[in-house]
């Protein structure tokens, strides 16, 4: 799908894959973000898109998730036309170097492939700048999601 210098991304289509996804999404989520298992793993996961950014050697770094059509609804106003990006996640140690954005790409390429129009996501208000930096426009007040503020963003394809 996507390569950064230091790493591709690919869509997770094995049973390794997924897990490596739920692994970062365990480490940063729950272990960094104090975020409880019980609301971060959810029914969407079995319908979702899951991209994996992984180094050169293998080793997982990141990963984010696409819903679409009824599995999106309730976070694009019911419009199907719209994906939701979610659960995008990246390892401490892989912070900086370009593997957030490399996933964010993968998962719109993922989103035009299905037909979509445009990528709504639900961000983290401390990462609002990363999202903006990649052409998103924040929209709605402020709303808390797991207990930390978040505000809804769009950005056409």
């Amino acid at each position: 799908m996507g390569v950064s210098p230091r790493c591709t991304v690919r869509v997770a289509e094995d049973p390794a894959d997924r897990e490596a996804c739920f692994a970062v999404r365990k480490e940063v989520f729950v272990a960094e973000q104090g975020v409880s298992e019980d609301i971060e793993y959810d029914a969407h996961d079995a319908v979702a898109v899951h991209v994996l950014a992984v180094a050169e050697d293998g080793r997982p770094l990141g990963t984010g998730r696409l819903l679409y059509g009824a599995a999106a609804a309730d976070r694009t106003g019911g419009d199907a036309s719209v994906g939701a990006l979610g659960r995008l996640a990246v390892l401490r140690e892989a912070r900086g170097l370009g593997v957030g954005a490399a996933l964010v790409r993968a998962i719109e390429e993922a989103a035009r492939a299905r037909g979509l129009a445009a990528v709504d996501l639900h961000a983290q208000t401390h990462a609002l700048g990363f999202y903006e930096r990649l052409g998103y426009t924040a929209y709605g007040p402020e709303f808390p999601d797991a207990g930390i503020p978040h505000r809804a963003m769009r950005r056409a394809l």
